[in-house]
């Protein structure tokens, strides 16, 4: 299998070679584990580099005397390649901490391996809400999303604006599948009823018809699908050639990115109620990190998971640096460990915290997509409908199940 692997380093001063370099500088080595050329290659996928090489110029590290290393690679979506890279880069490669992963089954799959491997699990583009909940490890931070907050928010707003009668189209597998759960808790807690539900092959499927056959036959008022990225798009587009949105239909999907909407189009996705933890619009702070990392989305933008994967390792240097390097490497729990203690402050999400049970914690967003002759330039898509502060956003600590987190 060939990888396709690339090394970035951060540092001001350049030494004239390697074996000098290695007497007088410390190396932290992480390693981008993401989907970069599937399903959710969009949402991810290649860009999570620079945004990483971002963060690390940004943490300032280099003048301190660290050196980053970064190797990229592709697990296909699947979870036997997945651990297989990940072991090769951690018993053979001395990668200290794995970053982005975008897919829950992997997630899943590699949390007690790097446990037992003292190293660090930086989740920011997985969506599991198990990841801090029942799967929860010392060794593993989630940041950007998960399916409980895109839920909670997106699902609670729908059934009060009068969709009280749901209808899922979900992966199947892990994310699809606690995307649906963690939906379906919120509309029924707010007096909605789920009518019926489908699941569908993951990863390679592209028709939808018969599951959308199945939605239009339910009654339900709204279409939910539990899924994102390139499978996201085809849904809504052929919903959008079924008529159901004419008919009424409207549509809720728990995990939607701003690569959705420019890939459905204002015209079929206007009028959309989704929950972001990041737009590139929302203020000053994002607007600024945008305009840093601009030059590598050329006419794209960040979202989420990218910023995230800034955000997270710009707080694992942090850390790093707090430490020292020599800590850091030998045990990847007490890293997490002094994530945990310091606060988090970022252009991308402000200011937060990463809480006992590994949540990083920050505001999210509910916004309504904007109509076309709303739009004013390119990607202004996003009207800010509310905000839930950042100690609510998330699941309560006390209802996720994590092992770590202290009994009072």
């Amino acid at each position: 299998m060939k990888l396709d692997r690339r090394t970035l380093i951060a540092g001001f001063a350049a030494l004239p070679a390697t074996r000098a370099r290695s007497q007088t500088r410390q190396i932290i080595k992480l390693g981008i584990l993401a989907d970069m050329s599937g399903t959710y290659r969009d949402l991810g996928g290649p860009m999570i580099e620079p945004c990483v090489r971002q963060a690390i110029t940004d943490s300032g590290v280099g003048a301190r005397g660290i050196d980053v290393e970064v190797v990229v690679a592709d697990h296909l979506n699947k979870v036997d390649v997945g651990m297989g890279i990940a072991l090769e880069w951690i018993d053979r490669q001395g990668v200290d901490a794995l970053v982005d992963i975008s897919n829950s089954g992997i997630a899943l799959a590699l949390a007690p391996v790097i446990k037992e491997k003292d190293k660090v699990q930086l989740n920011t583009g997985a969506g599991t809400s198990d990841l801090t909940g029942k799967a929860c490890t010392p060794n593993l931070v989630h940041w950007s999303f998960d399916s409980w907050e895109s839920a909670h928010s997106t699902a609670v707003a729908t059934v009060k604006l009068g969709g009280d009668t749901w209808f899922f189209i979900t992966p199947d597998y892990n994310f699809g599948i606690t995307a649906q759960r963690d939906t379906t808790v919120f509309v029924e807690g707010a007096g909605g009823k789920v009518l019926g539900s489908v699941r569908y092959p993951f990863p390679g499927t592209t028709d939808f018809s018969s599951f959308l056959i199945q939605a239009q036959s339910s009654g339900a008022k709204v279409l939910s699908p539990a899924a994102s990225g390139q499978d996201l798009v085809n849904i809504i587009k052929q919903a959008g050639e079924f008529g159901l949105m004419r008919q009424g239909m409207k549509v809720a999907a728990p995990i939607t990115y701003i690569n959705d909407v420019h890939g459905i189009g204002l015209e079929l996705a206007s009028g959309l109620m989704l929950t972001e933890t990041f737009y590139w619009d929302l203020n000053d702070r994002t607007r600024a990190f945008t305009k840093r990392v601009q030059p590598a989305f050329k006419d794209q933008k960040p979202n989420p998971e990218q910023a995230g994967a800034y955000s997270g390792v710009l707080h694992y240097l942090k850390a790093v640096a707090s430490m020292g390097v020599a800590q850091a490497k030998a045990s990847g729990r007490a890293a997490v460990a002094t994530m945990k203690r310091i606060p988090t402050d970022d252009d991308a999400f402000g200011i937060g915290r990463v809480r006992e049970d590994g949540q990083k914690l920050h505001p999210a967003y509910l916004f309504e997509v904007k109509t076309k002759a709303e739009s004013k330039y390119p990607w202004d898509y996003y009207k800010l409908v509310a905000t839930t502060p950042l100690e609510e956003a998330f699941r309560p600590m006390s209802e996720g199940g994590c092992p770590l987190v202290t009994k009072t």
